[in-house]
């Protein structure tokens, strides 16, 4: 192996293989070399990294292919994560011609006005149009439920304080009401609890199709 001549501190001088300058003269290293077995625990913990190495580039190319797909914002956000509360006292109707000012379009969006407005938290069966003939059941009687809970009263629609619209320009919000015993009431909760909605998980949706 050929050796090199250098001066090394003191004035002292001596030969020295390659190797002697370690891991410096190749630039940062993020993985251990293949070619090394490190001996004791560390060295188990490289190896184990190492052979894993395969499955965690894998899972980092799987989050990046979901990204388009996963919409974070349309999970619940924490109390202290929404904005100041939109009051909301109107009498929907169903969204089709002669529609009115309020109106549902399925189980899990609403138009006030020009406003296109999702619940956040809840994923309802597809209408527009539906995958089979049993969403479409479902997805009709979800529109039909989302329109009841509306109308029992004022509620209150809060925007999350990280992005108050999807990607396709609606509005998302959490819907609540105060109930007769002063409790706060969710209307995705209230949705998820008759089985006519999902919880949205961020684009990872269960089929309605059996």
């Amino acid at each position: 192996m050929r050796r090199r001549f250098r001066v090394i501190d003191g004035g002292r001088r001596g030969w020295s293989r390659p190797s002697a300058r370690g891991a410096a003269g190749r630039g940062p290293r993020f993985w251990p070399d293949d070619r090394v077995t490190a001996r004791g625990p560390a060295g188990d913990t490289w190896g184990w990294l190492v052979t894993l190495r395969p499955f965690i580039l894998l899972a980092i190319l799987v989050s990046l292919a979901m990204a388009p797909v996963a919409d974070p914002a349309l999970i619940e956000p924490p109390a202290f994560l929404s904005t100041a509360a939109e009051r909301v006292d109107a009498q929907f109707t169903r969204c089709g011609p002669g529609r009115g000012h309020a109106c549902v379009i399925d189980g899990d969006t609403f138009k006030l006005g020009d406003r296109k407005v999702r619940i956040i938290g809840i994923d309802a069966p597809e209408t527009h149009p539906a995958r089979c003939d049993e969403e479409a059941r479902l997805g009709e009687a979800a529109t039909a439920r989302l329109q009841q809970l509306l109308n029992q009263g004022s509620f209150t629609m809060a925007a999350p304080a990280y992005g108050g619209k999807d990607r396709y320009g609606r509005d998302l919000r959490v819907i609540t009401r105060q109930g007769p015993d002063g409790a706060e009431q969710s209307i995705a909760s209230e949705m998820r609890a008759t089985g006519l909605a999902h919880r949205y998980l961020g684009g990872f949706k269960s089929g309605w199709c059996g």
